[in-house]
């Protein structure tokens, strides 16, 4: 079975983990697991950000390291065993900004991307090296080789002004009332190569419990590709239990743009032109939303088996209503 995610964050990644499991491709690393396509992930690159000269990734590598055995499993990002010699080092300096928890180890990456970039590789390529080395079993493709990044237009003592969306999340943990979230250069944006066709050649495509508005939402930005998923059969994990975001500040995303905090508004904004099915938790049991078949099931990834579960299930309700479609 091919299935593509459009996946960013901590979230994303975890599930891709499970989906793994789900799909038996978690075995050993080896070349058949490298070239296997049947997990392509479409990640996020709105959260791009350069500092320091380095470009940063944060959605690509998380996924890369979890999939990869790179992750810090405690904090959900950046590498584990971190040390940040490198950032106290910066701030000694009175290099700016303090707020971005730039590790060691994870320098290395954007060293690595930086040098890549500057020779003229684009952003797909350069994953694909970085990928060399992680073998994270699936196919990671950015959502496109044009750099988009998105910012936020803020209210903070009566003035407005935008930010980038990093500062925004990391330095005032989504604090500042939010009035708008602007993707700067998707308009003009491709899909990165093998997107297109990777989604034309799926089977299904799983929206995993990634923030809908800045994760999921920022590759849906990019002309194409969601109206690519329109035919096909798309499920989606609802990151919202009980009227909260799993883990993060989604909530705080949603009422910037007007949508309520709450599954079946989610599934309401990412269209039921695009999403067949929608699982949400048992808290929200007796969900629905028209056009959309809405199951509810646990959803919570406490741990190993209750993500592979969870992963098995979409899968479950894909293969379900592609053949209820066929």
């Amino acid at each position: 079975m091919r299935i593509v995610v459009p996946a960013g964050g901590i979230g994303g990644a975890r599930f891709l983990r499970g989906l793994k499991a789900a799909l038996g491709t978690d075995a050993p690393t080896s070349e058949e697991q490298t070239t296997d396509p049947s997990i392509t992930v479409i990640g996020n690159t709105g959260d791009d950000i350069t500092l320091f000269g380095l470009r940063i990734c944060p959605d690509l590598d998380t996924v890369m390291y979890t999939l990869g055995g790179g992750i810090d499993d405690d904090r959900g990002w950046g590498r584990k065993d971190e040390s940040f010699t490198v950032k106290e080092e910066l701030a000694a300096y009175g290099m700016k900004p303090t707020w971005f928890g730039l590790g060691d180890r994870d320098t290395a990456t954007h060293i690595v991307r930086a040098q890549m970039i500057a020779a003229g590789f684009p952003l797909s390529a350069v994953t694909e090296a970085l990928c060399d080395r992680w073998q994270p079993g699936v196919r990671l493709l950015p959502m496109t080789d044009d750099q988009v990044e998105t910012h936020v237009v803020v209210e903070e003592e009566g003035r407005t002004r935008a930010i980038h969306f990093q500062e925004w999340w990391i330095r005032y943990r989504a604090a500042l009332p939010a009035r708008q979230f602007v993707a700067m250069g998707a308009e003009s944006a491709k899909p990165a190569p093998g997107v297109l066709e990777a989604v034309a050649q799926a089977d299904a495509v799983i929206l995993p419990p990634s923030n809908p508005v800045v994760s999921v939402g920022s590759v849906f930005q990019v002309p194409g590709i969601r109206e690519a998923m329109l035919d096909k059969t798309v499920v989606g994990v609802s990151p919202i239990i009980g009227g909260a975001p799993v883990r993060g500040m989604a909530d705080a995303c949603l009422s910037a743009i007007g949508v309520a905090t709450d599954a079946g508004a989610v599934a309401e904004h990412l269209g039921s032109d695009l999403l067949d099915g929608w699982l949400v938790d048992e808290a929200d049991a007796g969900t629905e939303v028209e056009g959309i078949d809405v199951r509810s099931r646990p959803l919570y990834m406490s741990d190993p088996e209750s993500t592979e579960a969870l992963a098995r299930a979409a899968v479950d309700l894909a293969t379900e209503l592609s053949e209820a479609r066929a």
